[in-house]
């Protein structure tokens, strides 16, 4: 069985980090792009960042652009994201997923996603 399992998650004051982990079991995780994606209740999920297969090519959206990094150790069949800087407005569930190749962060291109982790972000 194919499976993404996200951990990591949790309650963090504004301006600390976070590494959130997505682990793959039941298949080899090398062979795919990597996407993380979040979503506030009530609102539809969006892109996050991805990391590309053969040459760890990442991309990120501008919001979180020069404050997450994401990274992937194949030997561990897992994706990770760095969260430093950590603002309210990232308060929202996380998701990774696998794709062929990062593109935009259209969903229905993604498959096997995880259950999710929550990232809180108060004072």
């Amino acid at each position: 069985q194919w499976q993404l399992v996200e951990s990591g998650g949790g309650l963090v004051q504004p301006g600390g980090s976070l590494r959130l982990s997505c682990v793959a079991s039941g298949f080899n995780l090398s062979y795919y792009a990597i996407g993380w994606f979040r979503q506030a209740p009530g609102k539809e999920r969006e892109g996050v960042s991805c990391i590309s297969s053969r040459n760890g090519n990442t991309d990120y959206v501008d919001s979180v652009k020069g404050r997450f990094t994401i990274s992937r150790d194949n030997a561990r069949n897992t994706v990770y994201l760095q969260m430093n800087s950590l603002k309210p407005e990232d308060k929202d569930n996380y998701y990774c997923a696998a794709t062929a190749y990062c593109s935009d962060y259209v969903q229905s291109v993604y498959d096997n996603w995880g259950q999710g982790t929550q990232v809180t972000v108060s004072a």
